[in-house]
């Protein structure tokens, strides 16, 4: 009886870490795609700066040519 009782411990408890490992697995595979997708909007968030930037650049360079009155 005491055996019987041990192997259904012991297989409840590998149970519950083959669960947990898939878990773990399932949240790295998703702080992965995360990380990738900040990755990817500070790349667009950079690149939006460089064209505002061009931009305010060129309507000061136009404001500054343009003849006051």
């Amino acid at each position: 009886m005491k055996n019987i009782f041990y192997i259904v411990a012991l297989a409840i408890c590998l149970g519950v870490i083959l669960f947990l490992f898939q878990r773990l697995n399932a949240t790295e595979i998703a702080l992965k795609e995360a990380q990738q997708h900040f990755a990817d909007c500070e790349q667009v968030t950079f690149q939006l700066q460089n064209q505002l930037s061009e931009k305010q650049r060129g309507a000061a360079a136009a404001s500054a040519t343009a003849p006051q009155k």
